[in-house]
């Protein structure tokens, strides 16, 4: 029930991040296009790019988490057998749900000192741009949760055990 939710959300972000990408491209490059054939622009184009970029960033973690697609290194870990790269890997998902807090936390503190400041061009508030930072930690927290989950109920094969890929080809 929890893996569907969140690959359903997953699902919802991929296609967020495509239309999130798209708008980007399109201002950008008009941009620049209005630049050098009329000599104006989208004054918009350059905060609202840069917005959405950390945006895209944030949702795109959510999902490379889903996937266990982040980049890391097993040298140590490797070294050990089932049991210890269990314990390795829990003590991974606790420290990743700690970092979560203080993430959702920092970016909370940031959207409270920043919610009534507006931006220069969009005139919107500058909270919403931290507010990725919660985003982020509370889609990712049931993503952990549930693997932490799977863990300590013995429900992760051995082959399994390792939360991260080596290198990006391994990725794909």
């Amino acid at each position: 029930m929890v893996k569907k939710i969140i690959d359903g959300y997953c699902q919802v972000i991929g296609y967020l991040i495509a239309a999130a990408l798209a708008v980007m491209v399109v201002l950008v490059f008009g941009n620049v296009f209005m630049r050098y054939a009329f000599n104006s622009g989208f004054t918009v184009s350059e905060e609202l790019s840069r917005w959405l970029f950390v945006w895209v960033t944030f949702m795109g973690a959510v999902i490379a988490l889903r996937d266990n697609a982040h980049l890391g290194t097993d040298m140590l870990v490797s070294k050990f057998g089932p049991k210890g790269k269990r314990v390795f890997m829990g003590i991974s998902l606790v420290l990743m749900l700690v970092c979560l807090w203080l993430i959702f936390k920092g970016t909370y503190d940031q959207f409270m000192v920043n919610k009534d400041s507006e931006s220069p061009v969009m005139e919107v508030s500058m909270g919403w741009f931290y507010a990725g930072g919660m985003v982020f930690s509370l889609l990712s927290f049931p993503i952990l949760a549930l693997e932490l989950f799977r863990l300590l109920t013995g429900q992760i094969a051995d082959q399994d055990l390792m939360l991260i890929q080596e290198s990006e080809e391994a990725a794909h």
